[in-house]
């Protein structure tokens, strides 16, 4: 169990060699992009998909704030546990958090969150349509 009381989604993914520098360790910026890969699935595993929103709402999540704390090196081949969960929902801000983990050891490899702004198409702030904060508030479990 997690220490959170929100539910957090668990994805897998195994460093690829391109993400690594000369010495094998994975480099900062691939943290960002795991960050992402958790988030994308967290909204799968919800039934929504960031191209549903963008076709058929006319809603963008625009990444306003990334913050990432880097506990230990990940390597190539590792594989990484990614859990994600949303931490704020409002009307037109979404906050997810991050914890990426060495699959094996459970090992901290890094933790942070990102901060969304919900635009429209033109790239002015808007409300997120109803049916994305009733699911989100409910996978907060609130």
């Amino acid at each position: 169990m997690s220490s959170h009381n929100h539910a957090f989604h668990e994805t897998r993914l195994r460093v690829r060699y391109a993400e690594t520098d000369q010495m094998g360790v994975v480099y900062h910026s691939n943290h960002l992009i795991w960050f992402e890969v958790g988030r994308v699935e967290l909204m799968r595993e919800m039934g929504f998909s960031y191209r549903d929103m963008e076709r058929e709402d006319g809603r963008f999540i625009a990444v306003a704030e990334v913050n990432c704390r880097y506990r230990a090196p990940a390597y190539y081949d590792d594989e990484i546990l990614i859990r994600t969960r949303l931490k704020t929902v409002r009307e037109s801000v979404v906050v997810f958090s991050y914890e990426l983990l060495r699959a094996d050891s459970k090992a901290l490899v890094a933790e942070g969150e990102t901060t969304h702004i919900v635009t429209d198409a033109k790239m002015k702030i808007a409300a997120l349509p109803e049916k994305y904060l009733t699911a989100f508030r409910a996978a907060m479990g609130k």
